[in-house]
């Protein structure tokens, strides 16, 4: 039997199209070479996600570095931006450029052509988040600039060096991202997170007063514009668009190229920093994350306000004379919301659907990728999917649905979390496809059924103010117990009992992290996250590891860190007694032996 006789028609045209691409850079040769007849298959549990009946998924790349944002080209061709340092721990990405280049040259819903270009580690980039097309150019978010790639009309990467368009843009504080897009008239509107969680004099310090005025917003907590056609930009005051947002993690223009919508990021915090205000269960329910439709010169409240989704309305912060919710004040002058979700979802990004694949009922309307959030704790975590909010008439009507679910896996914590919804983008036949920054996986989401059959309503979304009161179900782990159940500790027996504590200690200790904010930024495995560091591995940043310097630091808080994003309040925002302090002290010193 001869070996041609072996291999399969479509593995020698697969090989044949791959090496044309890889030699040439030409997708023009490998449009030429592929099938026209291979129908796009998915994967037998959709890549790990549940979708809607009549949706499947394959994964269309995986492991590409942090993912953030993608844009699909008219021929097919997926670019995405992926991002470094300090938000993902300082880990080392992948060898080559930040950004990607994927190409499906069979048709089967997968990428089998991968290549990198742009700024890398070498160069001394961190990458970015924002990209998109426009005019025969690929815009791409790198450190503190926006540039634009010429593509060339038959390759995949770009062979000329870029040119820059905006520079300057911040890059300190919470929020060091800069998602954009670009409308019809060539109008680019960048994102420029606020540097803080609510402009206090100590950021996220308990009962820290708000800076009077708000300076911060002149730089930051805002849209800025530029254009896209021109070059050599600067970033400065000058160009704000619209303020009061604190973070826009997505942006996106309607189909006439002029409507511009954002979502927003809420405020972090109330609760744990100020407790005497907001009980515990009321800060992992507000405030709503937003949906707001950008009109220039219009204030969306940040830092004053924030909204409270139970009233629907802007109240008043408690960092400017905010009495827990009652108040409202210069928030009536502020504008408000179209559409609102879950408090601390985290929204990253935005794409209005217009493709004509999905059934009718989708066409106009939203997709929000939650990143997934930490602020939630002790109570169950929420976000880490994809939902949709349906339009009529050019504005959000109804109630949002979950449309992808599934990413984090069986933990929805942000160390834990299998993957972490990113970005979003529609293709040119129509399929939606989710970037993942946590693993670096994208789906590919298509519809099989008949279109034109399935019109139905929107499926009601999930109660979250319900599921954040009830107890955090056991996840399979080894180590201390997950949860904010009354036997948390029991099997902290499980433990050494270090010098100077006792088991007791150590049990009651294990109650305490578990029942109280500590998992947010630390994880239930208190192996550490993006927000805080690993207490587990015995590397001490603020003392000699002995049990007076954890409590010493668990009292006091960590105002600066020194490798994470995360700042820590005294006590950990929690009530905690000397006793208290001293057993989660035993606790994290047991976790290390």
């Amino acid at each position: 039997m001869r070996i041609v006789d072996s291999l399969s028609r479509r593995s020698l045209r697969a090989t044949l199209i791959i090496g044309l691409v890889l030699a040439t850079g030409s997708l023009s040769a490998a449009r030429e070479a592929q099938p026209t007849t291979t129908k796009p298959t998915c994967a037998a549990d959709n890549g790990g996600i549940t979708l809607p009946a009549g949706f499947c998924a394959t994964v269309f790349a995986d492991n590409i570095g942090h993912a953030r944002h993608l844009v699909v080209a008219p021929n097919g061709v997926v670019y995405v931006n992926t991002w470094s340092g300090r938000y993902y721990g300082n880990d080392t990405p992948p060898a080559g450029g930040f950004l990607v280049g994927l190409l499906d040259s069979t048709g089967d819903g997968r990428a089998d052509v991968k290549l990198r270009f742009g700024d890398s580690v070498q160069t001394g980039s961190g990458g970015g988040t924002g990209i998109t097309l426009y005019r025969g150019g690929l815009f791409a978010e790198v450190d503190d600039r926006i540039v634009r790639y010429a593509l060339p009309a038959t390759g995949i990467v770009p062979t000329e060096a870029p040119t820059v368009i905006v520079s300057g843009l911040p890059l300190t504080g919470d929020h060091p991202m800069h998602p954009f897009a670009i409308d019809a008239r060539g109008a680019l509107y960048v994102n420029s997170g606020s540097a803080t969680n609510a402009c206090q004099v100590q950021n996220r310090m308990p009962r820290s007063p708000g800076h009077q005025p708000c300076t911060e917003t002149e730089t930051r907590a805002g849209i800025w514009r530029y254009d896209a056609n021109r070059t050599a930009q600067r970033f400065s005051p000058a160009e704000r668009f619209v303020t009061g947002i604190r973070n826009a993690g997505g942006i996106a223009v309607d189909s006439m190229g002029i409507g511009i919508y954002a979502t927003q990021h809420g405020r972090d915090q109330l609760a744990e920093n100020w407790p005497a205000l907001y009980k515990p269960e009321q800060g992992a329910n507000l405030p709503a994350e937003e949906l707001v439709r950008l009109e220039r010169g219009a204030d969306y409240g940040w830092p004053e306000c924030y909204f409270d989704d139970t009233q629907q309305k802007l109240v008043q912060a408690p960092e400017y004379g905010g009495d827990g919710g009652k108040a409202v004040g210069v928030c009536a002058q502020r504008r408000s919301p179209v559409a609102v979700f879950p408090a601390h979802w985290a929204p990253n990004d935005l794409v209005l659907y217009y493709g004509d694949q999905f059934p009718v009922r989708y066409r106009a309307g939203a997709f929000i990728a939650f990143h997934g959030s930490w602020n939630r704790a002790p109570f169950p975590q929420g976000g880490y999917n994809v939902v949709f909010q349906p339009f009529a008439d050019g504005k959000p009507t109804g109630k949002y649905e979950v449309f992808a679910d599934g990413f984090a896996g069986a933990v929805k914590e942000p160390g834990r979390a299998a993957h972490r919804p990113a970005g979003l983008a529609v293709g040119p036949d129509g399929a939606l496809y989710v970037a993942d920054d946590a693993h670096g996986r994208i789906w590919r989401i298509i519809y099989t059924g008949t279109v034109a059959a399935t019109r139905g309503a929107p499926a009601s979304a999930p109660s979250e103010r319900a599921e954040a009161s009830a107890p955090a179900a056991p996840a399979e782990r080894v180590g201390p117990p997950e949860g904010i159940h009354p036997d948390a500790g029991a099997n902290a027996a499980g433990l050494p009992t270090p010098n100077g504590a006792t088991a007791a200690m150590v049990a009651l200790g294990d109650r305490l992290y578990h029942g109280n904010t500590c998992v947010g930024c630390h994880g239930s495995n208190a192996e550490g996250t993006p927000l805080g560091s690993d207490l587990t591995k015995g590397k001490w940043l603020w003392g000699d590891g002995s049990l007076a310097a954890i409590s010493r630091t668990i009292t006091q808080g960590v105002a600066n860190p020194k490798e994470h994003t995360g700042v820590m309040p005294p006590m950990g925002g929690a009530q905690l007694s000397p006793s208290d302090v001293s057993a989660l002290a035993a606790y994290i010193k047991a976790l290390n032996h």
